[in-house]
């Protein structure tokens, strides 16, 4: 029967899922990468590369230097929105896959180099410079990713599959905090990044097999919409995404939350063990609590946002839950080891709930056609927070907050000051989503509504 609508790829529900579990290992291998290096950096600093605590935090800081300011996160979207998902992300994996090589290199290589590169050693600024290259790709293919999930599940479990994508992803965080001392401390220091880099090569090969089952569903819209223009990106649409107060309310809300977790995990596993005695062996694992936190509830939360809505609510709930967290993680007489614990799995919890209420949320907020820009401005706006609060967190280290020494000839750090500014910043992301609440209600963003149709 010609008038019969054809059904389509994403209308499987294994398809459309098996496509997500493809592109979800790309990511997977991405974050693994991202926080592989963190649980290691007293380790880095008794080694022969001798980083302390401001080079620790350049490097942690380098992945966002290059998105923030030669606004490549930009070019980014600009470019996922002109030539589509399968361009952008091959392209964006291959840069995560040299960046994690240069980075490897550098810290094999150059161990012990006395030279230095515009005033930094040069173990450290050639690591951070393939740092800064792996984190365009990783930021570029999240948010493809995130535009994938878009394009795959619109009107059907979107934010369900965005939270099962945040949980495969956190996978890999929760695999590199906890195997990365183990490794490093039984194979030699570089090997957790070699074994990363192993994976996101795997992550490429995956991706080449997802543009496959793309380009049929491509086909296949195309010849559902019988002739019929859709609506293309133009350059226009940047103005229309800026000046919607949305948009500037989702972006602070995403930089100020995010700020108070990917970089206090950075420095998260010697908290564990200066603070609260935890053995180093598991530090690490107990850092990435959060991630194991993400992997079990966002997809619960996501179903929960998917029939009910309340995304605002959420967001808001979520932020609240920081401010307790890092508020008792700055308090010096709190010592005990099942605090940090128990902080840490509240820290999951709130991890979990805001990224599955915000990112369907920008989906309710702009077109098909502006979301590939719309989420690579709010990451940019986001990496400025990646990139500066790790860099302000080793300086106030350094500077303010060495106590002592350990034998192997590590510093060791009173964390309350660092915990302090996370705090202040966790109360900022409180007011954000507040005025979010608001906002929905006086534009109609629909944020409160259920995302199934």
């Amino acid at each position: 029967m010609k008038n019969e609508v054809q059904k389509k790829l994403n209308d499987s529900f294994g398809v459309r899922w098996g496509a997500l579990a493809i592109v979800a290992f790309t990511m997977m291998a991405a974050y693994y990468v991202n926080d592989v290096v963190a649980p290691l950096k007293s380790m880095l600093e008794a080694s022969e590369l001798a980083w302390n605590s401001s080079e620790f935090g350049l490097f942690t800081g380098a992945y966002s230097f290059l998105n923030v300011f030669l606004l490549m996160l930009i070019w980014g979207g600009l470019i996922l929105d002109k030539f589509g998902i399968r361009f952008t992300g091959k392209l964006a994996t291959i840069l995560m896959v040299a960046g994690t090589a240069l980075e490897y290199y550098a810290m094999t290589s150059l161990a012990g180099d006395p030279s230095t590169i515009l005033g930094y050693k040069s173990s450290v600024f050639i690591a951070s410079t393939g740092y800064s290259v792996f984190g365009v790709g990783a930021e570029v293919a999240g948010i493809t990713v995130t535009k994938i999930i878009a394009k795959w599940f619109r009107g059907k479990e979107m934010a369900t599959a965005m939270g099962v994508q945040v949980a495969l992803a956190r996978v890999g965080s929760q695999g590199a905090y906890a195997v990365a001392i183990p490794v490093a401390r039984a194979y030699g220091l570089t090997m957790p990044v070699l074994i990363g880099l192993v994976c996101l090569v795997g992550g490429l090969i995956a991706f080449f097999i997802f543009s496959v089952l793309d380009r049929k569903l491509d086909r296949q819209i195309a010849a559902a919409a019988n002739g019929d223009n859709e609506e293309k990106f133009s350059f226009a649409d940047v103005k229309n995404i800026v000046t919607n107060p949305g948009f500037w309310l989702i972006a602070l809300l995403c930089v100020l939350f995010y700020s108070c977790v990917f970089p206090f995990q950075k420095f998260a596993s010697e908290l564990m063990i200066t603070k609260y005695g935890i053995d180093e062996n598991v530090a690490g694992t107990i850092a990435g609590l959060p991630a194991l936190g993400a992997l079990l509830l966002t997809p619960v939360f996501g179903g929960m946002i998917d029939k009910r809505g309340k995304s605002a609510s959420i967001m808001a709930l979520g932020a609240a839950m920081l401010i307790a967290v890092h508020g008792i993680y700055s308090l010096p007489f709190f010592t005990a080891s099942w605090v940090a614990i128990i902080l840490m799995i509240v820290l999951g919890i709130a991890f979990s709930l805001v990224p599955s209420a915000m990112w369907p949320a920008v989906a309710k907020i702009f077109p098909a056609q502006q979301l590939g820009t719309a989420y690579a401005l709010i990451f940019f706006i986001q990496n400025i927070g990646l990139w500066g609060i790790p860099t302000l967190i080793g300086a106030v280290l350094d500077n303010y907050c060495i106590v002592g020494e350990t034998e192997s000839g590590a510093n060791i750090y009173d964390y309350t000051l660092p915990m302090c500014i996370f705090t202040g910043i966790a109360v900022l992301s409180m007011l954000v989503a507040l005025a979010l609440k608001v906002a929905d209600r006086k534009y109609g963003y629909k944020l409160e509504e259920a995302n199934i149709q």
